[in-house]
């Protein structure tokens, strides 16, 4: 099989790196040899956060270059235009249409790009944005929109909902589990 290369973008703090330990326990269960990278920037002061997650027959580097991504997770509008770049035609964007304002348009240095979504689309992308906070918020915590994605992230593939929930239950602490569950539930449901 050949490689296939996802990258799971966000903000410091919105799970990302639950999202990657999701899907490699999902890739790993199906026989994949799988690399995960961490980029982080300002993470912890909201800045954006960059995971790369690669997985096939055998995988030497994790790093994602720019016109390999056969997938783009984002956890936030403004950062799933910036890894536009590293999409490859045909590929998957998944978003969520949370705003989140960086650092200089907080300060009034500059402001937050109107209608991304459309713009995104313009370029003729395959594009899936739905409202994961919503969606979280009804599954019980807002913290959960990187589940509700990796829900609709599962939802285009055909890895076996087994491996989805076994996953689940190994990376998420059990009192937090099912309501975990519901928003993955929601996500896949979401398209």
């Amino acid at each position: 099989m050949e490689t296939k290369s996802i990258m799971i973008v966000g903000v410091g703090g919105q799970g990302s790196l639950l999202a990657s330990r999701l899907l490699g326990n999902v890739l790993l269960a199906q026989g994949y040899d799988v690399k995960v990278s961490e980029v982080h920037g300002m993470s912890q002061r909201g800045g954006s956060v960059v995971t790369y997650v690669k997985y096939g027959d055998k995988v030497y580097s994790p790093v994602v270059e720019k016109g390999e991504a056969d997938a783009v997770i984002s956890f936030e509008m403004l950062e799933a235009a910036r890894c536009l770049p590293y999409l490859k035609k045909g590929g998957h964007l998944i978003t969520s249409t949370q705003q989140i304002d960086p650092m200089p348009v907080i300060t009034g240095a500059a402001q937050y790009p109107e209608d991304l979504a459309g713009k995104i689309k313009a370029a003729g992308v395959d594009l899936v944005a739905v409202d994961a906070l919503a969606l979280a918020e009804q599954a019980g915590t807002a913290k959960a929109s990187n589940v509700v994605l990796m829900g609709v992230f599962a939802s285009l593939t055909d890895f076996p909902e087994e491996l989805w929930q076994s996953a689940l239950e190994q990376c998420v602490p059990p009192k937090f589990l099912e309501l975990n569950k519901k928003a993955f539930e929601l996500g896949k449901n979401a398209r």
